[in-house]
């Protein structure tokens, strides 16, 4: 393990507001404007994505399928990845991960500007994408702390959401636009060459000589990274709730440019206003936990959070008004902010530092691996069915109903065994 990990580099000078206090760290700075970048990029891949495979294939089917694709290598190499990223420099794991990720984006806009893009293709880039993911996420949420520290990680964590969510307002907005006017090849070339934003920071980065923890292999550091979540009840149910919330709550997200265009009528510039709305309600969570994190009633507000977002998703699949569907949208992002960045930063400080990249190495896949594998269910299932609404307002009820029983038993739970450590603190 780093020597790294247990106390970040000395911060520079800067003088910031406490709400920006995790930039005080010269090198989490370098790492946070080129994220700012990148996920402007990604966003705008992802939106002309969804609308390409929508204009091949015409079938809600592919769209789950390319999902899937993306996501399948983060559920088979998440926690070989999270044992992987506790013992190799994390930076270098970043760097080849996001260089993956520049190719395959910067291969897709040559074959749409040559008029030669497949749905094959666009499944082909999708998988290699996901295996650069399964090894850049648990390395990326595992850099963080030793970017900033204990004290600041909450901070940090908030500031990441809102250059996501920041992102996936103007991403989705602008791609919308573009593909409508141009079409799909310009998002792709810009979230290419966006990456060497975060390419840079990386290599500019000024970090402590990195020192190997004692070798073992790889399957031994899986094990005891298993037996660890196994054995502490606190880390388990957090791990469960996280699961239930991506499996029965993100599975729509593929399907979002079928919801777009044959349930609510609009074009690929109106599918970019909805997934921006969306994103702005996330981004005003974001905001929230940034400016008053320390002292919000974190439980409390992520337990209302994940019982009201399947209810308001299920509203979402009934509606047939435009303007109600983005109101539920931005609400959906609100709740759904809430959930991941509180769950990811009660997981990150109840785990010691030596099991950290294991764990969210098991976030990951759940977030980015088994959500998507649901999405390619429900995909499957609306294609047969042939009532999109109809499956995804079903299986989201479903969801409500796991949460509830999950809620108990978190309520079940002593005093001693629910309290989770406190938030950091300036």
């Amino acid at each position: 393990m780093s020597s790294a990990s247990s106390a970040p580099p000395p911060r520079s000078r800067l003088r910031l507001p406490h709400a920006l206090r995790a930039l005080r760290h010269r090198n989490y700075r370098l790492l946070f404007f080129g994220q700012l970048i990148a996920h402007i990029g990604f966003w705008m891949q992802a939106t002309a994505q969804g609308w390409l495979v929508l204009r091949l294939t015409d079938a809600p089917f592919w769209l789950g399928a390319i999902a899937a694709a993306q996501s399948l290598p983060v559920l088979i190499l998440s926690a070989p990845a999270g044992a992987l990223a506790d013992r190799v420099p994390k930076r270098t794991l970043l760097l080849t991960t996001q260089g993956t990720a520049m190719a395959m984006a910067l291969i897709l806009a040559l074959l749409i500007f040559s008029d030669t893009v497949q749905v094959w293709h666009v499944l082909i880039a999708a998988l290699m994408v996901g295996i650069a993911s399964a090894f850049e996420n648990p390395a990326r949420q595992a850099f963080t702390i030793e970017l900033v520290g204990r004290d600041d990680l909450m901070n940090a964590i908030a500031l990441d959401s809102t250059v996501m969510n920041g992102a996936r307002i103007i991403g989705p907005a602008v791609a919308g636009a573009l593909v409508a006017a141009t079409g799909e090849g310009p998002a792709f070339l810009f979230n290419g060459l966006s990456v060497l934003a975060v390419i840079g920071g990386l290599l500019m980065m000024r970090l402590r000589p990195f020192v190997a923890p004692p070798r073992r292999s790889n399957w031994q550091q899986m094990r005891e990274g298993f037996a660890y979540i196994r054995g502490d009840v606190r880390v388990r149910l957090l791990l469960l709730q996280i699961t239930a919330h991506c499996v029965f709550g993100l599975a729509y997200f593929p399907l979002m440019p079928y919801f777009a265009r044959n349930v609510l009528g609009a074009d690929a510039q109106g599918f970019g206003v909805l997934a921006a709305t969306n994103a702005a309600g996330a981004l005003v969570a974001a905001l929230m936990i940034t400016l008053a994190g320390d002292r919000l009633p974190r439980t409390g507000i992520r337990s209302v959070a994940l019982l009201s977002y399947m209810l308001l998703l299920g509203a979402f699949t009934l509606t047939r008004s435009f303007v109600l569907a983005m109101a539920l949208l931005a609400a959906i992002g609100w709740t759904g902010i809430i959930v991941l960045t509180l769950t990811n930063t009660l997981l990150q400080m109840a785990v010691p530092d030596d099991m950290r990249g294991r764990v969210m190495g098991v976030y990951m896949l759940v977030v980015m691996g088994v959500s998507q594998i649901s999405g390619l269910i429900l995909s499957s299932v609306a294609d047969v069915i042939g009532d999109v609404p109809l499956v995804v307002g079903c299986w989201t009820m479903i969801g409500w109903c796991v949460q509830i029983y999950l809620f108990g038993q978190w309520r079940r739970l002593s005093s001693a065994a629910a309290q989770v450590a406190p938030l950091p603190r300036s």
